[in-house]
């Protein structure tokens, strides 16, 4: 028996991989002709912080669409309880033992068993990985951060694992970053397998979003505060500035989309600004998927800050899209690897702001919403080198072979307008240019830094010795 276990924490990602299913990624034949496999399970993972008062994906309306691709559907978190899908990870000495167990939980007995995983640079999707040492493994990206470099080094008994990585082409021409470390290949899951998909779930949901009005803009909150990126009342004043942008493009009636677990003192303030605007605002808590909503309502303009969803919109349904936020984002993330750095420089770089006077007739000031993407062609043109110097900035030991284009990418095209994406103290550490190094070489001949020099150099031979 060949058993497939899909892996899976969110309802994007279960679409994913149900449109990845129906496109015939999973079903192709092996080389000795044989089929793929036997049975085909979906484990789901609820990793809320509170996964016993938040929702599974599996109970989320349009799910049920879902299910009749896969042959059984298992929990992830009753195979742990009661540690987090979050914080547990086996110990070496366990995998053994723990293997067995989940063979015999989830009655696989001795089959050959293969995995597709999200995210498997970190646990969950890595702690599966582990327990199961002799199967291949298949990677899924649900969203912009697989544009960006691997977020930690992955043990080599994992990576060298992986086989392929599906991705959604949330930006055309533009190739991702994750995993081409272990020399591992992207490949594209059917745009138009993704929308179908879609199409399903947005028969299922309930009369709260059948009823939102048709065409005006739509707000896309994220809950930004809860990560620490930003203060409660820097958010507020986030979703504030994407209903003023939206009502100085002309739109009157305004559907707020807040993040499923974000305070209602959010959607308060939205309320009371939309009031003064004279704005019709419609705030949505039902917990759909953004792409239901453009199925249902079809924006004349979406809004957000760097949100997967706003490249869904422009990619998959040709929707104007505009972003706010991004500068004051790519100033706060901290460390300069976090994750989310690769994905708010790349809506930064080539979404307009809602917010901003323009006067190139890019900008969604030339109309409510006028705004789309460009052809893969040209987003190759602006972001492929972008990008890669980002990711290795983020990642020089991961990347080391991208050092030379980032060389030449910082040296062509460093401005005020790109600096904004890098930090000088970064550049400097890695020795790039734009970095302090050159401006204050002169320091390194003065005989007075170079006695504190060597002073700082003895006390920590000493220290040390």
């Amino acid at each position: 028996m060949r058993t497939q276990i899909f892996f899976a924490s969110t309802l994007y990602g279960a679409a994913t991989l149900a449109a990845a299913i129906d496109a015939g990624k999973f079903t192709s034949g092996l080389p000795d002709g044989t089929p793929r496999s036997d049975r085909r399970l979906l484990l789901v993972s609820n990793n809320a912080a509170n996964p016993e008062t938040t929702p599974s994906l599996d109970t989320m309306p349009g799910f049920e669409r879902l299910r009749d691709r896969f042959d059984r559907v298992l929990s992830w978190n009753e195979a742990i309880d009661p540690f987090h899908p979050g914080g547990w990870s086996p110990r070496a000495d366990d995998v053994p033992m723990l293997e067995k167990y989940l063979r015999l939980l989830w009655g696989l007995g001795d089959d050959e068993v293969e995995l597709v995983v999200e995210s498997i640079q970190v646990e969950p999707a890595l702690a599966v990985a582990r327990l199961f040492p002799d199967s291949p493994l298949e990677v899924y990206a649900d969203g912009l951060m697989s544009y960006g470099p691997t977020r930690n080094k992955l043990d080599p008994l994992v990576g060298s694992r992986v086989r392929r990585l599906l991705h959604l082409d949330l930006l055309p021409g533009l190739e991702p970053l994750l995993l081409t470390e272990f020399g591992v290949q992207s490949e594209v899951v059917p745009t138009d397998a993704f929308t179908s998909v879609l199409a399903e779930l947005a028969q299922d949901v309930p009369p709260s979003v059948t009823s939102v009005p048709k065409g005006g803009a739509l707000l896309l909150g994220q809950y930004m505060s809860a990560l620490e990126i930003l203060t409660h009342e820097e958010e507020e004043q986030l979703h504030v500035r994407m209903l003023r942008g939206a009502a100085r493009l002309g739109h009157t009636s305004v559907v707020f989309k807040p993040h499923p677990v974000a305070p209602a003192r959010f959607s308060r303030a939205l309320e009371k600004e939309a009031g003064e605007l004279g704005v019709e605002l419609r705030v949505l808590n039902t917990p759909v998927l953004a792409e239901v909503l453009y199925e249902q309502m079809r924006p004349d303009l979406v809004v957000g800050c760097f949100s997967t969803a706003l490249l869904t919109a422009a990619s998959f349904y040709g929707l104007p899209v505009a972003r706010t936020g991004t500068g004051l984002l790519l100033e706060r993330l901290t460390p300069y690897q976090n994750s989310n750095r690769v994905p708010v420089t790349l809506v930064d770089a080539l979404l307009p702001d809602v917010a901003e006077e323009r006067g190139d007739g890019e900008g969604p000031e030339t109309g409510p919403g006028s705004w789309r993407i460009p052809e893969a062609a040209e987003i190759e043109r602006q972001l492929t080198g972008l990008l890669r110097t980002v990711g290795f900035c983020m990642q020089p030991e991961i990347l080391p072979g991208v050092r030379g284009e980032a060389e030449r990418y910082l040296s062509a095209n460093l401005n005020s307008r790109t600096l904004r994406y890098f930090k000088r103290r970064r550049l400097t550490a890695l020795v790039l240019p734009g970095g302090w190094t050159r401006q204050f070489a002169f320091l390194r001949r003065r005989p007075t830094v170079r006695r504190a020099a060597r002073r700082v150099r003895a006390l920590k031979r000493a220290a040390l010795g």
